[in-house]
């Protein structure tokens, strides 16, 4: 391609959730192009990923479970705690009549299902695109960029953000945490058995999520310690985790290289012009308290995609057709900001008050069949599990 092209949706950014949305429009009636940075379709990404059940229902339509079924290991319960106050709960998907509460994979297995289905979609891929400018007329969205040392350009009727927002910095909030998360892959005593555990500390969450025949830890400090556990050596580090987790999974054995991720919520102002909107980590970043990120950004492709479908051609990108997109995600996306946050902010603490709180709200939610589906729930599948 040289020069100038139209299409009708542009998608800036190939990661999972951009790939996601160029897989649900395959066979539709739009020509979509997507724009990716890198020259090549593969994530270097140690993290590991918590995918909702509703994510694998969403997966499974776009034909990339298939492909990633025997890289995932099955969440069957999980057990929630506090660290110095009592209080308790236990999810099992047995109970709720669901095959599994989720799933846990690695980032890379993940994007290579979805990428495949990318390629097979039928969307103009074009990679090694450095968008340098993104704008809107009234009658159509304008992407600039450089591939292959050339100036181009294309219009499309609605440009769909889906980068982290690199692409069309604007108006954001960003609340840091002052915590990182420190992520590694260790292995215990006894066998997982696919249960998960989030157990909360003074410090922040801790999470421990089955993988194969280990887990993936997420484990959140405060900033000015992450530098200080990278330096641990392994047995050192396993006597901290082993000290702040408990005996729960007797002791932990081995522990793979250590990575940190600064943790903040980022929130964006929708793009405030015709023909653009933003969907994943280009709208919004959580943090990865209840694994929520991914599952919130994976549902916006999803249903901007159904409303693609279900909208009529000649309204597709303008004012009226984002409202409504926006009016149907608020919701969810509302809804899954203020959960992670209210996690954060309630749990990570020493207070006394709070503590007792903390430990009666988890006795209840255990003790509670209605509240603790409700809350499953809400975890598996967003808003529409209300």
């Amino acid at each position: 391609m040289s020069g100038r092209d139209t299409f009708d949706i542009a998608i800036v950014g190939g990661g999972p959730v951009g790939a996601a949305l160029a897989a649900a429009l395959a066979g539709s009636e739009y020509r979509v192009a997507l724009l990716e940075a890198r020259s090549r379709l593969v994530a270097q990404d140690p993290r590991a990923i918590a995918l909702a059940q509703g994510a694998r229902l969403i997966l499974e339509r776009l034909g990339a479970w298939s492909g990633l079924a025997d890289k995932v290991t099955a969440i069957e319960s999980i057990h929630v705690s506090q660290r110095g106050g009592f209080g308790r709960a236990e999810l099992l998907a047995c109970e709720l009549g669901v095959p599994a509460l989720g799933y846990v994979t690695q980032y890379g297995d993940l994007y290579a299902a979805l990428a495949g289905q990318l390629q097979a979609s039928g969307a103009t891929l074009l990679t090694g695109a450095q968008v340098s400018a993104i704008r809107s007329t009234s009658a159509y969205g304008v992407v600039e960029f450089q591939c292959d040392g050339a100036d181009h350009l294309l219009t499309a009727d609605l440009v769909v953000l889906a980068d982290g927002g690199k692409s069309l910095p604007g108006a954001q909030q960003v609340k840091d945490y002052g915590q990182s998360a420190v992520i590694c892959s260790v292995t215990t005593a006894q066998p997982h058995e696919h249960r998960a555990y989030e157990r909360f500390t003074p410090e922040g969450p801790m999470a421990l999520l089955p993988l194969g025949e280990a887990y993936a830890l997420v484990w959140t400090v405060p900033n000015a310690k992450a530098d200080d556990v990278l330096a641990l050596t392994d047995a050192a580090f396993l006597d901290r985790l082993h000290e702040r987790f408990g005996e729960r999974q007797g002791r932990f054995l081995s522990a793979s290289g250590r990575a940190v991720f600064p943790l903040r919520m980022i929130t964006r102002e929708p793009a405030q012009a015709p023909r653009l909107l933003r969907i994943g980590n280009a709208a919004q970043t959580l943090h990865p308290v209840a694994g929520q990120g991914f599952n919130l950004g994976l549902r916006d492709a999803w249903q901007l995609a159904q409303l693609i479908w279900d909208t009529d051609k000649a309204i597709l990108g303008s004012p009226a057709f984002c409202a409504r997109y926006r009016a149907r995600r608020g919701p969810d996306v509302r809804g899954g900001l203020m959960m992670t946050d209210l996690m954060v902010e309630l749990f990570s603490n020493d207070n006394f008050v709070l503590r007792h709180g903390r430990g009666l709200g988890l006795a209840l939610l255990d003790a509670l069949p209605p509240l603790k589906k409700a809350f499953a729930r809400k975890m598996m599948f967003g808003a529409q599990a209300w």
